[in-house]
């Protein structure tokens, strides 16, 4: 049904634009979709210890709320911005909107658990088409001297939905109880679904020789993979068991089938000889270091504050929301840096900053306390959203349009598991720098050994990801993305 609306309608909208439509608009509405796609991640988080009481259930069982949000996005998020490549990245865009706003609404009134993760887990698959479609808009619609920007304010928006979900989860539970930390994004999906109607360009209806088929066996295993390794990383809460080997082999396994199906398949979901381009395959490792040491803060962070330096729960909150407020604040400004200065610059310079925040993470707290951190972050975060608005738009500038889709749910698969690896990985290094597996309990000198150890390691992982680009820089000698765009 929504299908033949949004087809029924194209033709009356194209026929109303005498001129593209504006940029503004155009903006407004993916900065809308992709607040609603990162407050979907962080608002439900705040919720679980109520969630648990609300349907009598164990934490390991209400976690699947925010696990089955994620997962459905990380498995997903590659194949549907392929999908919007091939279907239409307007129509796509217009569907994820649909859906995120019904499953928000099944969210709301889900009488059991198991309705609610089954209807978190239709929200996440909106979520990922509206994260990978965003991305790729930027490029059919802005300007290339503006899609530093653009990218700048689409980080903006994200860092906005991570910063507002805690603060409003609360806010809705304690007034009007959980069911309204859903039903909220009713309302605003609504409205973003109108804004892009209005606003989006027309997909180009591509000509039959054109078309190329979808790649459903590749999907598949490609998701089958990602998976299988988002599980082995998520489960057993710090405890590498049996089952998480089970499925590293077959995140393994499916990702070698998937490989051997994309070399052979007339129309692959992911080209392989892309990943030949050094810029491409360098962005996407980047990527990948830099969402894994951000993880850490939201790790280590809360641990450090509370155990070491003895800080209560609300002091806690109010420490953590600066890196958020930070972030929305420099994203623009990041943007506007890139369309100035150029991609290639800004990116090593954001990895430098990002460098000196780890280093000042590890080296003030442990003399300045609260406000070494404090320092500390102010001078990450600003660097971390440099980055990002680099490095997607040095992607992103140069993609071909039948591309757009495939390569932004790349940065966003990379960015995922960088967060995902980060949570095990980074972990993991702060319990064995604390020497205990109760943190909770653990002494206070031993957590800020272990603080120190840990952003020592994340900023080792920075100075690989400058050792990367540095050598991308090398061996790239033109900008554009020669494998996508010559269509390898």
């Amino acid at each position: 049904m929504l299908k033949l609306l949004i087809q029924a309608g194209d033709e009356a909208v194209a026929a109303e634009w005498k001129a593209p439509p504006s940029t503004t608009w155009v903006l407004a509405s993916l900065s809308l979709s992709m607040l609603l796609s990162s407050l979907g991640t962080s608002i439900a988080n705040v919720a679980l210890p109520t969630l648990a009481k609300a349907f009598a259930a164990s934490f390991q069982e209400v976690q699947w709320i925010v696990l089955a949000y994620l997962l459905a996005i990380t498995t997903l998020i590659v194949s549907v911005g392929r999908l919007g490549d091939l279907a239409g990245r307007r129509r796509l865009l217009l569907f994820g909107l649909f859906l995120f706003t019904l499953a928000s609404v099944l969210c709301g009134v889900a009488p059991t658990l198991g309705l609610l993760i089954a209807a978190r887990t239709a929200q996440g698959l909106g979520a990922a088409i509206m994260m990978a479609l965003t991305m790729a808009f930027v490029g059919d619609a802005v300007p290339k001297n503006k899609t530093g920007s653009a990218m700048g304010l689409l980080g903006t928006m994200s860092a906005m939905g991570t910063a507002l979900g805690p603060a409003l989860g609360g806010t809705l539970i304690a007034g009007f109880g959980w069911r309204a930390i859903f039903l909220v994004n009713v309302p605003l999906g609504i409205l973003a679904f109108l804004l892009a109607y209005r606003a989006l360009p027309i997909d180009r209806r591509a000509s039959q020789t054109d078309r190329a088929g979808f790649d459903t066996v590749g999907t598949l295993l490609l998701g089958a993979s990602l998976a299988a390794y988002a599980l082995a990383v998520t489960l057993g809460r710090g405890r590498f068991t049996g089952l998480n080997l089970a499925l590293l082999l077959a995140a393994v396994l499916a990702g070698g089938l998937f490989v051997l199906v994309e070399a052979r398949v007339a129309s692959p979901l992911i080209r392989l000889a892309a990943f030949r381009n050094t810029e491409l395959s360098a962005s996407l490792a980047m990527n990948g270091l830099v969402s894994t040491v951000m993880m850490a803060t939201l790790v280590v962070g809360p641990f450090y504050l509370s155990r070491a330096l003895g800080l209560g729960e609300a002091a806690v909150g109010i420490v953590l929301a600066l890196g958020p407020i930070i972030s929305a604040l420099s994203g623009v400004p990041a943007g506007r840096g890139v369309d100035r200065w150029g991609a290639a610059a800004m990116t090593t310079a954001g990895l430098v900053v990002m460098a000196a925040g780890l280093s000042a993470l590890a080296l003030l707290p442990g003399v300045f306390g609260v406000a070494g951190y404090l320092a500390a972050i102010a001078l990450l975060t600003p660097g971390y959203q440099l980055f990002q608005a680099a490095n997607n738009t040095a992607v992103m500038r140069d993609v071909a349009p039948d591309q757009r889709g495939v390569i932004a749910g790349l940065l966003s698969l990379s960015r995922n598991l960088g967060l995902v690896s980060g949570a095990s990985a980074m972990g993991a290094v702060f319990v064995l720098a604390t020497g205990t597996s109760d943190i909770a309990s653990a002494h206070p000198g031993a957590v800020a050994s272990g603080m120190r150890l840990t952003f020592a390691a994340a900023t080792l992982l920075i100075v690989v990801a400058l050792a990367i680009a540095a050598g991308s820089r090398a061996l790239t000698p033109r900008p554009a993305l020669d494998a996508i765009r010559d269509g390898a």
